[in-house]
């Protein structure tokens, strides 16, 4: 039986509003690339990349191997969202560059530690020792207090989250600091006393930060890593989604099994 021309016009012209609404929705949830450093934040983004999917969410991790790229392209509107550092890192880049950019979740906590190939504790730390700390404010503050907290030196503030080698008011053991990029450190290791190291960077030299550390920061610190986005899309609908996707019971079973206490879920 051959349809009536007018049901053939309404059936055609709902095939052609249905195929307009789809595209239109599609346009709508374009894919999400978030930014993350190589390693275990790279690890844990494709977990929640997977938990998105099932959720309509398309993420695309893209990664970086420093710490400065990753909100550089954020602000320049690379990637629409990062997860690869800490607060006070995040607010020492904006202090520099005044790039609108903004936290809108906490992931991972994961304390950094301090490590050496060539002494077993802090205490055989030698006198004039060679110790390598990240060459960026924030995370250079959390080797020296880390050596600060233990007493191998002592800081004008300790609450500094920014504190330098010129703060050290001090030093009985005449500790020398090499400052280096946090990357770059765990490659220093053999040509340094002792070495605070980024935990992202020291799984992936093969170290252990629940185990190799000579000694850790407490996990109740000030750096817990964040996402990050621009200001201007904070209140969008896929930053819920995303902050979700990643607050979720896969993610931190993959966490607890994967990581075993190295990263550690804050939610």
């Amino acid at each position: 039986m051959t349809a009536h021309p007018s049901r053939r016009l309404l059936l055609a012209a709902g095939l052609a509003l249905a195929l307009h609404a789809g595209a239109a929705l599609a346009q709508a949830r374009p894919e999400i690339r978030v930014g993350v450093t190589a390693g275990p934040h790279a690890e844990v983004l494709e977990v929640v990349r997977k938990v998105a999917a099932e959720r309509g969410l398309t993420l695309k991790v893209i990664e970086f191997t420093d710490y400065v790229i990753p909100n550089q392209a954020l602000a320049q509107k690379e990637i629409e969202a990062n997860s690869f550092q800490h607060e006070p890192y995040l607010r020492n880049q904006i202090a520099k560059t005044g790039w609108p950019l903004v936290p809108v979740a906490k992931t991972t906590a994961s304390p950094q530690g301090v490590y050496s190939k060539k002494v077993k504790s802090l205490a055989e730390l030698p006198q004039g020792a060679r110790v390598a700390i990240a060459n960026d404010p924030s995370n250079g503050a959390r080797g020296l207090l880390i050596l600060h907290t233990h007493g191998l030196i002592r800081l004008k503030d300790p609450a500094n989250v920014a504190a330098t080698v010129a703060d050290i008011a001090e030093n009985p053991k005449k500790l020398r600091f090499v400052e280096l990029d946090a990357a770059q450190i765990p490659r220093s290791l053999p040509d340094v006393d002792l070495a605070s190291i980024n935990n992202n960077y020291a799984v992936q030299a093969g170290l252990n930060p629940a185990t190799d550390a000579l000694a850790r920061e407490p996990v109740d610190g000030p750096w817990v890593n964040i996402i990050a986005v621009r200001a201007e899309d904070k209140d969008k609908p896929w930053v819920k989604e995303l902050v979700s996707a990643y607050h979720s019971q896969p993610v931190k079973d993959f966490l607890e099994t994967r990581f075993k206490g190295t990263y550690l879920p804050t939610w």
